[in-house]
């Protein structure tokens, strides 16, 4: 039996201004006082933040591989081609960073092309992961670039090239970027996605993060409850609008490609029927964690068979080191099928929600290790009862009225995940009632991607 979520998304009130008036009119070419302080405070902090982050950067760059390419594009350096194509048609520069944010603009993208389809849209990405999801998606509408580094004369270049009509920020907005924006008259939207963690730090420096968030036309809130949140962090409440978390919308796979991982499953000598337990997006100790529960579930039940999905694809070679000692057959997504395996590693980006409908139980990754959780609704939407540990604070909402709907497990700890992991598999009508209630909650956010575009056009 599915359950509806309680709550309904905000229409826009008469009495105030049209989005279309908010989006068309903010011709805006002088800052306001307050939000030129904030961004020459924050030019003086970059310099010392960026060479301090750095070293790390770099080390990730290596890591992921294929950093070199269009590598100039990060100091808005420009190849003819992409000078000239830019140049020709009117263009909608839409912002991500990583792979998560760019499944979510991609999906944002292909509705808003709809909306405006003379219209073209550059998506750009920080990592090298991000845009290689990008690219394959990229066409005759859609092109893919790097960020700008968010200093001032080169978001500065990048402007001048892109010359977009409209700028719409996913899940964080970069102020010099914002700024050059505002001072040439381009409405600015903002799908924003807002951790506790991130609340806590922007309230906690909210005289300088303030008038930044007020420099934004318009932002596609995910929540009723997100509207006090981000007046109080110094947005202005008639320009939000509650749309619904796009994340959470269209979470279907691609049954073609999942038939394929099924093909795969076979070739590891995983029978059709076989009970599997899937960790999604995992992080640092949570790959170990699983595989020893997986090891006790199998007294019980000698066919299951485990699927790890680490967040980070390049942290294979720990994943395996970790497991390694543990003495079970592993195959690798990457790697053709040598026999028979007891356990799957899927070392790619971008896959995961493909092999959701493949699983019988699902753990959520980044919450048992780590916190913040990740994004749950996927595999709910894929029919998949979900057990994830207590730290899902990035997805609180949705998480609170599935545990208060009884529609989903939270555990503490490895006993706990292991006693949980095992009632499910012994109770397929549970597992069915589980994911049903929780599908029924998600619902509420179907067209949340549509909405979204619809808001952040001035539609």
């Amino acid at each position: 039996m599915s359950q509806t979520a309680s709550f309904s998304f905000r229409e826009p009130d008469p009495s105030r201004p049209s989005f279309s008036q908010l989006m068309i009119e903010p011709q805006v070419l002088t800052l306001p006082a307050d939000a030129l302080r904030s961004l020459l405070i924050y030019n003086l902090l970059f310099p010392l933040a960026f060479l301090a982050l750095l070293p790390g950067l770099f080390l990730r760059m290596m890591r992921r591989g294929n950093y070199r390419a269009k590598f100039g594009q990060r100091f808005s350096i420009y190849s003819a081609a992409d000078r000239r194509r830019f140049a020709e048609g009117e263009w909608i520069w839409v912002h991500s960073i990583s792979v998560g944010e760019t499944f979510l603009a991609l999906k944002l993208a292909r509705e808003i092309h709809g909306l405006a389809p003379d219209q073209r849209i550059a998506l750009s990405v920080t990592t090298s992961t991000g845009f290689a999801v990008a690219q394959v998606q990229a066409c005759e509408w859609l092109e893919v670039l790097y960020n700008p580094l968010d200093a001032p004369w080169i978001t500065r270049r990048a402007l001048d090239v892109v010359n977009p009509q409209r700028l719409i920020f996913i899940e964080a907005v970069w102020p010099n970027l914002l700024a050059g924006a505002k001072k040439r008259g381009i409405p600015v939207a903002f799908v924003p996605r807002l951790s506790p963690r991130s609340e806590r730090r922007f309230r906690r420096f909210r005289a300088l993060t303030g008038p930044i968030f007020r420099l934004v036309d318009t932002l596609a809130a995910a929540e009723p409850e997100d509207i006090a949140r981000w007046t109080s962090l110094g947005v202005r409440e008639e320009r939000i609008r509650v749309t619904g978390n796009p994340k959470f919308d269209g979470g279907a796979g691609n049954p073609e490609r999942t038939a394929g991982f099924r093909a795969f499953l076979r070739e590891c000598g995983v029978l059709d029927e076989a009970p599997i337990f899937l960790a999604g997006s995992t992080f640092f100790g949570e790959e170990r964690i699983v595989a020893e529960v997986f090891c006790e579930l199998r007294a019980e039940f000698p066919k299951l068979f485990l699927i790890i999905v680490p967040r980070h694809a390049e942290r294979t070679d720990e994943v395996l080191a970790d497991l390694r000692p543990l003495g079970f057959r592993i195959a690798r997504r990457t790697i053709a099928p040598q026999g028979a395996a007891d356990a799957l590693l899927v070392d790619t980006t971008g896959e995961l929600r493909d092999w959701y409908p493949l699983a019988t139980v699902v753990f959520m990754g980044k919450s048992l290790t780590s916190t913040g959780g990740q994004n749950p609704v996927e595999a709910v939407m894929a029919g998949k009862p979900v057990v994830f540990g207590p730290h899902m604070e990035n997805f609180a909402p949705i998480v609170g009225r599935w545990l208060a709907a009884g529609a989903a497990i939270e555990v503490k700890d490895s006993t706990e995940l292991r006693e949980q992991a095992a009632a499910l598999l012994r109770d397929g009508e549970r597992r069915a009632k589980l994911a049903g209630k929780a599908r029924g909650i998600a619902s509420a956010h179907e067209g949340a991607t549509l909405r979204a575009a619809r808001v952040v056009m001035g539609k």
